[in-house]
């Protein structure tokens, strides 16, 4: 029994660790909102005189507790991108990108919308990145240790984004798992500053 406990409490952070992280992720989503604002009324204008559709993209995605939840993105693809109803994976050169959308991918500023969904409490800034249910699917087949990343918040950004790269097969997807798992077990206050530093830097 005390195995089958250790296996199902793998978070690395205490109680404590996690409320500062918490008010951390308000305090900094609030201020990014007001610094960041003529950021996002420039991607506002921008993709308003070169793309046809709205220019904030929501999906349903997968979080804490296995619960479902809306992420925000600034579209980078062109409407209707999955039109035979089948989810696809993103990849680095994806045809379907707008022009505007790959510089917005590029450098991850598609993110930015994010940061509402890190004040609401649907994520945090750092954290395994959420994926869609009928992905979690197939990885589960392969590793159904996917669940275990419940136990935590999703993030705008996670040591697997930065040096795995976009998922555009099973490979990485199973690869990026086992960084999250990593993550998870031995995540602290210092280890996600870090891993903001390194996102700054690789932006």
């Amino acid at each position: 029994m005390s195995q089958d406990k250790e296996l199902t409490n793998i978070d690395g952070m205490s109680g404590m660790e996690r409320a500062l992280k918490r008010v951390g992720d308000v305090l900094g989503a609030l201020v990014l909102l007001v610094v960041l604002s003529p950021v996002f009324l420039y991607i506002y204008i921008r993709q308003r005189w070169t793309a046809s559709g709205p220019v904030i993209y929501s999906q349903e995605r997968v979080g804490r507790g296995g619960k479902p939840f809306r992420i925000y993105k600034f579209r980078t693809m062109v409407v209707d991108a999955e039109r035979d109803g089948v989810p696809q994976l993103e990849q680095d050169d994806d045809p379907r990108l707008t022009e505007f959308g790959k510089v917005l991918r590029k450098r991850h500023l598609d993110e930015l919308p994010q940061i509402w969904n890190v004040l609401k409490g649907d994520m945090s800034f750092v954290g395994y990145r959420p994926e869609r249910q009928y992905f979690i699917d197939k990885i589960m087949l392969h590793n159904p240790d996917y669940q275990l990343l419940y136990q935590s918040m999703p993030g705008v950004t996670s040591l697997a984004t930065i040096e795995n790269g976009y998922t555009d097969t099973m490979e990485k997807m199973l690869k990026r798992l086992d960084m999250d798992l990593d993550y998870l077990r031995n995540r602290s206050l210092g280890l996600d500053i870090k891993i903001i530093f390194k996102t700054l830097f690789n932006i």
